[in-house]
């Protein structure tokens, strides 16, 4: 029996084989919590992107969780949707997260995006890097098409004719995805999907 890791109240679990060989997935937070996040299992085609997939919307349970997750600073957090995670992108994928500006990560002390990854136990790469410090959610539509390319291929890393799957956060105005996909696309894949935790309407 464990404790929820956002209301640390003890999550009941029913014995099994499984779970004494460590076999059965772990719960990190209890129902009552699990219900509070709304399902959007939204799919859907971009004029970059081949594929967009989030898994949640952005609700007040959401928000409470980024927050504590990336500005509070809880990186246990990272495991509450790691089965989740895990399911959606199981198989051989090249996993590509949105990396930060190496300022920023100091600043937050850590990658939330690479926490996700790890928590969920899949392998990922990373080949781009930020240009900038630029906050494309805090930007208006005439402000976001006139920003300069926010990534660049890392130095030394190759682009092969194959599919990637960009990983970051929060879907909220798609440009963050679609700059990263230029770069991908620009460099020779022939494929790129994205997938967020999280859509945030507009």
């Amino acid at each position: 029996m464990n404790d929820c890791l956002l209301c640390e109240q003890k999550i009941a679990s029913v014995p099994s084989w499984k779970a004494l060989l460590a076999l059965e997935k772990q719960t990190a937070i209890c129902q009552d919590c699990s219900k509070k996040f709304q399902r959007a299992d939204i799919k859907e085609e971009d004029k970059l992107l081949d594929q967009v997939t989030s898994l949640y919307t952005y609700n007040e349970a959401m928000r409470e969780y980024l927050h504590q997750f990336k500005f509070l600073q809880d990186v246990a957090l990272a495991s509450v949707f790691a089965n989740e995670l895990r399911t959606l992108l199981k198989g051989d994928p090249t996993i590509v997260p949105i990396p930060m500006h190496p300022e920023k990560r100091i600043e937050r002390t850590f990658a939330p995006v690479d926490e996700l990854l790890k928590s969920a136990r899949l392998p990922f790469t990373h080949l781009l890097e930020k240009t900038g410090m630029e906050a494309m959610g805090e930007k208006s539509k005439e402000q976001r098409l006139a920003v300069k390319p926010l990534f660049r291929l890392k130095p030394g890393t190759s682009v092969q004719p194959s599919t990637y799957i960009l990983l970051d956060d929060i879907y909220t105005t798609g440009t963050t995805l679609r700059h990263a996909a230029t770069v991908l696309k620009e460099a020779g894949a022939t494929r790129v999907e994205a997938v967020t935790l999280i859509r945030a309407e507009r």
